[in-house]
């Protein structure tokens, strides 16, 4: 009873409390409420045992020490409630992310919640989301409100400011040095243990996402390939144009789909097609933020950025260039992440354009409608037609499938996958494989139907792959670094009409297919499968070339 009264009679704001204190009891509160994933990945690397006790404690006085020194820094008498309120909120929002999926909030995913849309985050939203929100944000928010502060002078406010901080950075300093052997491998060996530190990684990785924002000084978006034209007579004796559809998936991991030998038909309908299966295709990032704009650019994904992404146009413009391309986007995800904002885009992810939609959901296969006018529409030009996957978006696998395809059972019907087994998981996963399957095989089907008048392709490549509960981690987004196999090994396939295949050296192909590739390779596959000439083309990314068929015809360097 002689510890609550003093703290009742703080936040009934019946005494008054210095912000000194408020500062280090929401600091101390952060450490201690909000770090259970930070501190889970810390006791899988140092145990607690007589050893490492102290290096744990001071890790946790370090933390604390840290946060004191920063909001020391921030804030003022007038602007430290609204500054904690702000923190508090948006820290239970990531502590929950961190606590159930076990992802980190990096500079990466800080742009994808940016660029969030509103279905994103209703399959994201549950009950316990709430109840973070409420007893991590609200209610320590509310109590902090109550606070009556120590009014002081300019002066002395001044003084105490530059106290706590020299104290603060004293017990930093302290803590470094009494467990520097520690320290050294927490710093060198287990960098990714900080990525977890809440709320400091995510402050840290607003900083670097603002600052990409805001000092990069764009000043518009840099030509690319303007010298972009289609070979004088491509086209063979019928006049035969070419019509590509490029299918951009959604959390497609390779080792779950049966054409890479998965124990489970997922790909029943696409196992019967001549499909070109790439075993080994790695993606650019691990969001579809990040991941998109990388794969149509032409940088590769060591030398690219989002700024670059942002300023500089991309193989769709390329295309567009020749004048001889028409191009058209489809999506029925969140949006093209800047890659379409120069040709025609078409939002699928709503009834009033998909005409396939049922219980808040908008199928994939809504965006194959109206497409036989679209084609019709452009005679004796080629076509590439992008559509953007819903796909496998997690976590709420149930959501995006029709019931029909719910072959493998039981099935995870809620967004919050701790409470579902892994297996439960795992099947409400591939039953969306089954479906984007059948999507794909209706795609084909498509372009089977126009053998006659066009050389015709589908090439699929997923954006990024999936965590399915693997050492406890979901989703995706993880910092490419220490991002699992499972979100980088990415499915991906390709699909010939017979009459393309005089102009593509499908053999040499499927001699490629098992090797290593990626994401770089879009940009320079794309150029070759419509055989364009431009400066920028790097034939030895192109999967299409070969120097004895075609190609070398045509000048490409």
């Amino acid at each position: 009873m002689r510890v609550i009264k003093p703290f009742y009679t703080i936040y009934s704001g019946k005494k008054s409390v210095s912000t000194t204190n408020l500062i280090i009891f929401t600091s101390l509160f952060f450490v201690l409420c909000t770090n259970i994933t930070f501190f889970q990945h810390v006791l899988s690397v140092y145990p607690v045992s007589p050893r490492n006790i102290g290096f744990l404690l001071s890790l946790a006085a370090g933390l604390t020490a840290i946060l004191t020194l920063f909001l020391t820094l921030i804030t003022s008498r007038y602007t430290i409630k609204p500054t904690l309120v702000i923190l508090l909120t948006s820290t239970a929002f990531t502590a929950y992310f961190m606590d159930n999926y076990n992802v980190v909030i990096d500079d990466i995913m800080i742009q994808s919640i940016v660029e969030t849309d509103y279905s994103e985050i209703t399959d994201l939203a549950s009950w316990k989301t709430l109840y973070y929100f409420l007893f991590l944000g609200v209610l320590p928010s509310l109590l902090i409100q109550r606070v009556k502060l120590v009014s002081h002078s300019l002066r002395k406010a001044a003084l105490c400011k530059a106290r706590d901080c020299a104290v603060s950075t004293l017990i930093l300093f302290v803590m470094i040095f009494s467990f520097s052997k520690f320290y050294t491998s927490f710093f060198r060996e287990h960098k990714s243990l900080r990525y977890y530190a809440n709320p400091s990684y995510y402050l840290y990785s607003i900083g670097e996402y603002a600052a990409d924002i805001f000092t990069s000084h764009e000043t518009g978006v840099a030509p690319l390939g303007k010298d972009a034209q289609v070979v004088e007579g491509h086209d063979d004796e019928q006049n035969r144009t070419e019509l590509v559809i490029l299918v951009v998936g959604e959390a497609v991991r390779a080792d779950h789909l049966s054409l890479n030998g998965y124990e489970r038909t997922t790909n029943p309908l696409l196992e019967q097609e001549n499909i070109v299966n790439f075993s080994e295709m790695y993606s650019c990032g691990t969001s579809t933020a990040y991941s998109i704009p990388c794969m149509f650019s032409h940088f590769t994904r060591k030398d690219y950025s989002p700024q670059k992404g942002r300023t500089n146009e991309n193989i769709l413009d390329v295309l567009a260039h020749t004048e001889f391309i028409d191009i058209l986007w489809r999506d029925n995800n969140s949006d093209s992440k800047g890659v379409a904002l120069r040709i025609p885009f078409e939002d699928y992810s709503t009834p009033a354009t998909n005409p396939v939609c049922s219980d808040g959901e908008c199928r994939d296969e809504g965006m194959l409608a109206g497409l036989d006018h679209y084609i019709d529409q452009h005679p004796g030009r080629d076509i590439l037609i992008v559509l953007h996957q819903m796909g496998n978006h997690g976590p709420a696998y149930y959501k995006r499938y029709p019931k029909e395809f719910e072959m493998f059972q039981p099935v995870c019907r809620t967004n919050q996958l701790e409470e579902c087994t892994r297996q439960e998981i795992v099947n409400a996963y591939d039953n969306t494989l089954l479906y984007t399957d059948y999507f794909l095989s209706k795609v084909i089907g498509l372009l089977k139907g126009y053998g006659k008048s066009h050389n015709t392709a589908m090439l699929y490549f997923s954006d990024h792959g999936e965590s399915l509960g693997e050492k406890g981690l979901y989703l995706h987004g993880m910092p490419y670094a220490i991002a699992p196999k499972s979100q980088t090994h990415i499915g991906s396939f390709m699909w010939f009409s017979d009459e393309i295949t005089k102009e593509i050296d499908v053999k040499t192909v499927r001699q490629r297919k098992n090797q290593r590739h990626s994401h770089d390779n879009l940009f320079h596959t794309l150029l070759g499968i419509f055989e364009v000439e431009t400066e920028v083309y790097n034939n030895e990314l192109d999967i299409f070339y070969s120097p004895n068929f075609g190609h070398d015809l045509i000048g490409y360097n």
